[in-house]
């Protein structure tokens, strides 16, 4: 069995899409998936299971849609994924981990036509279907990158600070 994090798009953030985590433990128990927790109450879950990951977004994303009428988009991840992210960090001098900004990505085009890199070449790299955000000021004041990235290159996103994908990674 591989153990997987589950990371929904936009779920208890702003007070919409709103999902109690006991609800998603339950719906992914109800998959059959082992092992189920969550972390926090914005869509972060840890699951085991044979299916492949691309098997478990889709069946995340219907089943969600399904039996709490959530619709939501799923990325999935496993621990040696999560871990690369953390040691592939460009920015070194980031030491606050709620400061520093992972946002994974569906896939990266080939072409993509747009770097976003661009929208604060300081602060943001693009790595292996993630791109990094250093946010010294705040998440809140940083440019946003998921919206942008969504739009221009037609790809799924969501983000997490370091400091919960640090705790997805020990889960894992």
């Amino acid at each position: 069995m591989t153990a997987y994090a589950a990371l929904l798009r936009g779920v208890n953030v702003g007070g919409r899409s709103k999902l109690p985590m006991a609800d998603l433990r339950a719906v992914l128990t109800g998959l059959g998936y082992a092992d189920v927790r969550t972390l926090l109450q914005s869509g972060n879950a840890v699951l085991r299971t044979d299916a492949d990951a691309a098997d478990v977004e889709q069946a995340v994303e219907r089943a969600l849609l399904a039996e709490v009428g959530l619709t939501t988009r799923c990325l999935v991840r496993t621990g040696d994924e999560l871990r690369a992210v953390l040691a592939g960090n460009p920015f070194t001098e980031a030491d606050n981990g709620s400061k520093m900004v992972a946002a994974f990505v569906s896939s990266v085009p080939d072409s993509p036509g747009f770097d976003p890199v661009t929208l604060d070449p300081e602060r943001v790299r693009v790595g292996d279907r993630v791109i990094y955000q250093w946010c010294p000021d705040g998440i809140s004041n940083a440019p946003l990158v998921v919206p942008v990235v969504e739009k221009k290159w037609g790809v799924v996103v969501t983000a997490r600070n370091f400091n919960t994908v640090t705790k997805l990674a020990d889960l894992l």
